[in-house]
């Protein structure tokens, strides 16, 4: 057993006509690395987007059901919203550096929530910047525009924006998908490295990647959780057929009746 740290219960959510998920029930696991896998549509980006409450800026949206941090259900009407996306640094497809430089785009976080103090910012900017495996690179042109950095340092950078604030959560929806393999690599070490101190939630399509990081997998399908279960059985001792299908590639969209796959 271990001890969850978020825990979905009966999520539901709809845009529109469009239900993305139905009646999702499923702990994440503290301090490990949870990866959310599945084909493209099944609810996977909204199911991570719903634990930071993301998912609230979409038009036309229905949420029932309960998502409980740290034991406090987020969606109740009392939670301050700020404070919970404190709570959690979020890595998307695409890196999101702020228009401003290295150093700023690190300190943004901390300035926010009131620290002023120089040496304090300068002291967590270069820790997060180590943690993230870019000070090296950077140590010497901090004040410089973060726009002039390469695609697979502003991820890291962004990751080290989003340490900063000392999240308990880091989540990560598909965050090496527009890297090259080595920038890849970088932010997989890092994840690897990070998970003893934090809860990593991934959404990945390339199942290599989740084999190679996950400690938890969950898989969906047309917006239902089918299976979950630590990594090492998920990928050896699949329960149901779809999730066996998905692993070995023989997904296909179109099946009518997914016993036919294996008689």
């Amino acid at each position: 057993m271990f001890k969850p740290h978020i825990e979905v219960r009966g999520l539901s959510i709809s845009y529109g006509e469009h239900q993305a998920l139905k009646d999702v029930t499923v702990d994440i696991p503290e301090k490990q690395i949870t990866a959310i896998i599945g084909p493209s549509g099944c609810g996977k980006t909204t199911l991570i987007k719903s634990f930071n409450r993301l998912i609230d800026l979409q038009e036309g949206i229905k949420i029932s059901g309960k998502i409980l941090v740290d034991g406090e259900d987020i969606y109740n009407s009392k939670v301050d919203v700020t404070l919970l996306r404190k709570k959690m640094g979020l890595l998307s497809q695409r890196p999101q550096a702020l228009p401003m430089s290295i150093y700023d785009n690190v300190a943004y976080g901390p300035r926010i929530h009131g620290l002023r103090n120089k040496k304090e910012l300068d002291y967590i900017v270069e820790t997060r910047l180590k943690e993230s495996s870019l000070w090296n690179e950077v140590k010497d042109r901090l004040h410089s525009s973060a726009s002039k950095l390469s695609i697979g340092q502003q991820q890291r950078l962004c990751l080290a924006r989003g340490l900063a604030v000392d999240p308990e959560i880091i989540l990560g929806d598909e965050p090496t998908s527009a890297l090259d393999p080595i920038s890849a690599e970088r932010i997989e070490q890092r994840f690897l490295d990070l998970k003893d101190r934090y809860t990593i939630v991934l959404v990945t399509h390339v199942l290599r990647q989740a084999k190679r990081l996950a400690d938890y997998v969950i898989f969906l399908y047309l917006g239902e959780l089918i299976e979950h279960g630590p990594a090492e059985v998920i990928f050896k001792d699949p329960k149901d057929y779809r999730t066996k299908a998905y692993i070995e590639g023989k997904f296909i969209e179109e099946v009518k009746n997914w016993e036919d796959i294996y008689i």
